[in-house]
């Protein structure tokens, strides 16, 4: 059988490349995986050989970073660093009959660069943005090669979009993030009406994201209604136990004690609860009947569920004004957030309004419900995205 190697750039797009990793090997393929950027940890996770010493930057790879941010990256190594993993493709390349794609012109660049026949899953790329793709200087010339053998899309209007300006069919199968979900009993809820938590997963970014979700509940604390709200935080393992305690001790929140689950703190302050879990963060989701998130993924994720996002800008450098302006161009009108604010206190305030005015229409409102369900569809598409893609992958390189 064939040997592929996956060539990701990004975390979103190694989750993503390591769901149809796991699929080209259960079809029978040799699979191997060379992260462009992070440590490949999904990789592993699927038990996908990583090829070459992998490093994590804080970032998370060049994009919708702040200036800071983006001199992080350079200052910090991420430069060398990318030429020395391109050298590292370009020498191993002939031991692989395809390259697979994920990401963007980074990956893409990597596979034309190296000669090799690839497919290519553009999952930074969408038309929503704009309402026309305008594909950064030369992946169009890289993607009408004759090597480029198929590419798919994240969304429909990308790729009807794709298929115009390339003269070539571009498909949209659905995104492979989203088959686990599926997999599970969407509906799945308890009596509370849950909120999840996203301050999401770069340290140290995600200090800042967590402290400023934390000034949003204190301030509705007051309200009494918010006590039969739970509220579940999903944190990532760069957010330590001790960490987490000495800020909200350092806040003034009370430690709920007696908590059987070693996966779980809980802590109260006033009339509000929250509950704070490690490594849980399929399971709050699926429960959550909506999202205060400050996360790429995570809200994608949330959205393609059919479920109603708060967003909170932050600081940077990933989750930064101009990113979550993006990500609701991306979409679309069921990610909430309070953009025009005087100040901080004015930003949490309107960010309040929001959340208020979004239990009022998922517990008053069944049409919103079913156009966010709607939404889902047309965004991030429906099941079985790694299976469709690997059965179109197999008619091709069986007619190749």
């Amino acid at each position: 059988m064939f040997k592929i190697l996956i060539l990701s750039n990004g975390h979103g797009e190694d989750l993503s490349g390591s769901l149809i990793a796991r699929q080209l090997a259960k079809s029978g393929y040799t699979v191997h995986a060379l992260p462009i950027v992070g440590k490949g940890n999904h990789y592993a996770k699927e038990k996908i050989k990583v090829i070459g010493k992998t490093k994590e930057f804080s970032t998370g790879g060049i994009g919708y970073n702040t200036f800071k941010g983006r001199l992080t990256e350079i200052f910090g190594g991420e430069l060398f660093y990318l030429i020395k993993r391109l050298y590292l493709t370009y020498k191993i390349r002939k031991k692989y009959d395809y390259f697979f794609v994920v990401g963007d012109i980074v990956s893409v660049f990597f596979a034309w660069i190296c000669k090799k026949d690839f497919f290519t899953y553009l999952v930074a790329y969408s038309s929503h943005y704009e309402g026309k793709l305008k594909l950064p200087w030369p992946s169009k010339f890289f993607l009408l090669s004759k090597k480029s053998k198929k590419i798919y899309t994240r969304d429909l209007m990308t790729a009807n979009d794709l298929t115009f300006q390339l003269k070539k069919k571009v498909s949209f199968l659905g995104n492979p993030f989203m088959d686990k979900f599926f997999s599970r009993d969407k509906k799945q809820m308890e009596s509370e009406f849950s909120i999840g938590l996203f301050p999401g997963s770069r340290f140290p970014e995600i200090l800042d994201n967590f402290v400023l979700i934390l000034e949003v509940l204190e301030k509705l604390s007051d309200l009494r209604y918010f006590q039969k709200i739970q509220f579940n935080f999903a944190i990532v393992n760069a957010l330590s136990s001790s960490k987490i305690k000495e800020i909200f001790q350092k806040r003034g929140w009370l430690k709920i004690e007696n908590i059987k689950d070693n996966n779980l703190l809980k802590f109260q302050y006033k009339f509000l609860e929250v509950n704070i879990y490690w490594n849980n963060f399929d399971k709050i989701l699926l429960k959550s009947r909506c999202c205060i998130s400050m996360a790429g993924t995570a809200a994608e994720q949330a959205i393609g569920l059919g479920k109603p996002v708060i967003q909170i800008e932050g600081k940077g450098p990933q989750f930064t004004k101009t990113f979550a302006e993006a990500q609701r161009r991306l979409l679309g009108k069921y990610v909430f957030c309070a953009s025009n604010y005087k100040d901080k206190n004015d930003q949490i305030n309107q960010t309040i309004k929001l959340i208020i005015k979004i239990i009022y229409l998922i517990q008053l409102n069944k049409k919103f419900m079913i156009s966010c369900n709607e939404n889902a569809k047309k965004r991030l598409g429906e099941n079985k995205a790694c299976l469709k893609m690997v059965d179109d992958m197999n008619v091709v390189i069986k007619n190749d």
